[in-house]
């Protein structure tokens, strides 16, 4: 088990999915529903997908302060120290260097999975073994990984990743992230072959993901080292909110991977949907003859 004791999940459950409005409100996201009617909530199945990577006690939930009473009953194991409460909205950014900070100051060794809270995977085991082998890097290289979905189709509700053809394992060095682009260009991406749908899940180690941050998000490191030694203390969440109330809102993408010298891609292909839209739901709910669908899953 040493080798698996310093692999964390941090799971980003803080959205409040008001794309699927009404059904994913404010006050209940899409996170904490059954939205494929198998009796487990979204964050229920993420965290259960990473049970053979890492102990319990390594999984933490990155959420907003409305949300504890809903993560804690739906995980009831987590302790209080391992969900991270943030006081408002400032997406991703804020959100991961939160993470990378706390558990860094419990494990420098640490290297984590950085997850979505809201995510379908069909075929669990090639995740579970696509996600062994990118912790494996990360605890050897300080490489900032990210999960690349094999693209179906023109699709424009999500970014892309274009990566080099060469490769160092089964990783591609990334040249280019690019926003949801207009169909034309979704086509090209497709047919070019060499782009991916960005997943948003990321492989690190706690070190790496800290030294980009102190390189290409300076001021978000400076805010949270100030307070590193508040950490696992009662001074924790009042510190978090103060530094919240300064912090600029910006995405992990656009403050490290988009300018990172040191981004890699896995192209992967295990029945990804981020299930962020109607469209998205629509895609994987069974139809009839004429392709409608009169029940999406538990919705």
């Amino acid at each position: 088990m040493s080798k698996e004791i310093h692999q964390y999940l941090v799971v980003m459950a803080g959205g409040a999915g008001t794309r699927l409005w009404p059904f994913s409100r404010e006050s209940y996201p899409k996170q904490f529903h059954d939205l494929l009617g198998v009796g487990k909530t979204l964050l229920q199945l993420t965290v259960g997908r990473f049970a053979d990577i890492c102990p319990p006690e390594n999984i933490y939930v990155v959420t907003n302060m409305d949300y504890k009473a809903l993560v804690k009953a739906q995980l009831p194991f987590l302790t209080d120290d391992q969900i991270l409460l943030e006081p408002s909205k400032r997406n991703t950014a804020p959100c991961v260097a939160y993470a990378a900070f706390k558990i860094y100051q419990k494990d420098p060794q640490a290297t984590m999975v950085v997850a979505p809270a809201d995510q379908m995977i069909l075929q669990e085991e090639k995740f579970t073994q696509t996600i062994s082998k990118a912790l494996k890097t990360a605890s050897k290289k300080d490489y900032l990984i990210t999960l690349g979905i094999q693209p179906h189709r023109p699709d424009t509700g999500y970014g892309y990743i274009q990566f080099h053809e060469e490769k160092k394992g089964n990783l591609h060095q990334v040249k280019l992230f690019t926003e949801k682009p207009e169909y034309e260009l979704a086509v090209k991406f497709l047919e070019s072959g060499d782009f991916l749908w960005n997943s948003g899940i990321f492989i690190w180690n706690a070190k790496a993901i800290r030294q980009a941050l102190a390189t290409y998000a300076q001021d978000l490191y400076e805010s949270f080292d100030l307070i590193k030694n508040d950490f696992f203390t009662d001074r924790e969440q009042n510190a978090i909110n103060l530094l919240y109330a300064t912090c600029k809102a910006n995405s992990i993408d656009y403050a490290v991977m988009e300018k990172a010298d040191n981004v890699f891609v896995i192209p992967c292909d295990f029945g990804w949907s981020d299930l962020g839209t109607w469209q998205s739901i629509y895609d994987i709910s069974p139809k009839d003859n004429q392709g409608n669908v009169s029940q999406p899953p538990n919705v």
